[in-house]
């Protein structure tokens, strides 16, 4: 099933219905209306090189258009991302992926302060140029049967690249992930089927759709499934988002745990309790934030587990088989196997090994890096790099990134399960995170970061009996924010390098 394609057929199904709401230019959007403007998009789009087109725009109906529209003129959108770094990321970008053209915003520049850079095309110059002949020949060609919008569009195959994107960088240079129509659709399919998501669903929209859960859950789920996404450019504006899911009752919301906090410190109570289902993906969700939701909202919030590389979702906990803490059961269509990482034989029920996946719904691999993707591809079984494990009931665990265990006196530690523990012990509102800092003489030290000065006596005692002496970070740090990535996660390399510059000049 190509993306584009399908959205077509739901725009003629569902005409009259709001496509879009757009909540940051206050705009609605109807189906038809979606479908003159990625039409008009499509022959605008033309007349630049084939190949790959860079889409650099906030959440919006613009966003969401112009990505459709690309795909229509045969162009693959490379989704970059403007949330830190845009004009290096941009042309990181071009370089990576060896094209010029990124279609991005004037408004968006002059909000980021982002210069222009060669082969930039802004949107509002695309929309000053369409002609009264333009719009009218894209609504006559609305009025076609389905098949025949279809012919009039780009073809193509499932296995073409439907969008690339760029992994979080957390750890390392990011890598351009390639994911397909067939990736993206069978994501869509599998998870929508296990969660029972339908066309009456209305789904907030508020992540940046140059992350794989924006893409994925908050565009194309709507767009594939002919539901009403109602969009907002900030997620970190917490009290607007609150005060939006208030108004417009979605029934749908993903998001990171951190944008999730934000929205429960600055809500009413029952403004999110339109919501059937709520997911928190991209980092651990802390069980007090699950209560908060539930005594503030009445509202259940579940854990699921995915990754840029398999479009996303792996495995989600849903309203009938929810287990807290754990992500979820893995959902149809989603292979998982955990492996040992000493002998490379399958983990049995509870032993923590390494997460290995496969399916339709895995990437093709990284554009232009065959070596990356021969490591992290091996006879269709794509690694993870997490650690987990599955339990009696088959539900999966997450225990971390394998690069976030750490070698301590011969034994392995997950700094992940330190956080957990070290949470328990804050007080309310107080963030943490805990890195790993090497040291030439005295070997890897565990370091704790926390937003404000704690009684790390008191914490440590605390933590003492849950967690073995060598896994106690050996000091606190406070960082009064934590560094964050565009996507909600915490930015583990900038808190290392913060660390070790204090640690150094202390």
């Amino acid at each position: 099933m190509l993306l584009h394609q399908q959205f077509v057929r739901m725009a003629k199904k569902h005409a009259k219905k709001f496509a879009i709401i757009d909540k940051t230019t206050g705009k609605n959007v109807t189906y038809s209306r979606a479908l003159i403007g990625t039409l008009i998009l499509c022959s605008k789009f033309k007349k630049y090189d084939k190949g790959f087109i860079g889409i650099m725009i906030p959440t919006s109906a613009g966003c969401a258009l112009a990505t459709v529209g690309a795909l229509m003129s045969g162009r693959k959108p490379v989704m970059i991302n403007y949330s830190t770094g845009a004009e290096d990321n941009a042309k990181y970008a071009q370089k990576k992926c060896k094209f010029k053209t990124i279609i991005t915003s004037r408004a968006l520049l002059e909000k980021i302060n982002c210069p222009a850079i060669e082969g930039m095309v802004l949107i509002e110059d695309i929309m000053e140029g369409i002609t009264t002949v333009d719009k009218l020949k894209a609504a006559l060609k609305t009025k076609l049967p389905v098949n025949m919008i279809l012919n009039t569009i780009h073809k193509g195959d499932e296995h073409d690249t439907a969008a690339i994107l760029f992994t979080s960088g957390s750890e390392k240079d990011p890598k351009a992930v390639q994911l397909t129509h067939r990736n993206i659709a069978s994501n869509i399919e599998n998870f929508g089927a296990y969660v029972k998501i339908s066309e009456s669903d209305i789904i907030l929209a508020n992540l940046v759709f140059f992350h794989v859960f924006g893409l994925t859950v908050n565009l194309w789920v709507a767009f594939y499934c002919g539901m009403t996404m109602v969009t907002y450019a900030n997620p970190l504006d917490f009290q607007t988002i609150s005060t939006i899911a208030r108004e417009e009752k979605p029934t749908i919301m993903v998001g990171t745990p951190s944008f999730f906090w934000g929205y429960l410190n600055k809500s009413d109570p029952g403004d999110f309790k339109t919501l059937r289902l709520m997911v928190a993906g991209a980092d651990k969700c802390p069980d007090a934030l699950r209560e908060g939701y539930m005594n503030k909202h009445g509202v259940t919030l579940l854990e699921g587990y995915g990754a840029t590389e398999t479009s996303p979702v792996i495995s989600v906990n849903s309203l009938e088989f929810n287990r807290p803490g754990s992500t979820g059961k893995v959902i149809p269509g989603v292979q998982v196997s955990i492996e040992s990482f000493e002998t490379g034989e399958t983990c049995k029920t509870r032993e923590v090994g390494k997460i290995l996946v496969k399916g339709d719904s895995v990437m093709k691999g990284y554009y232009d890096d065959p070596e990356l993707t021969a490591d992290a591809l091996v006879d269709g079984w794509y690694n993870t790099g997490d650690m987990g494990y599955f339990d009696e009931d088959g539900y999966l665990w997450h225990a971390g990134r394998f690069k976030r265990f750490v070698k301590i006196g011969g034994e392995m530690v997950s700094l992940v399960k330190v956080e957990n523990t070290l949470e328990k012990f804050l007080p309310v509102g107080v963030s943490c995170c805990v890195v790993e800092v090497s040291d030439e003489k005295k070997g890897a030290a565990i370091i704790a970061t926390v937003t404000i000065e704690v009684n790390k006596t008191e914490i440590l005692k605390k933590m003492g009996g849950e967690l073995p002496n060598i896994a106690l970070p050996k000091q606190f740090v406070v960082i009064k924010e934590l560094p964050m990535m565009g996507t909600g996660k915490i930015d583990f390399r900038s808190v290392t390098r913060i660390v070790q510059e204090i640690l150094n000049n202390s």
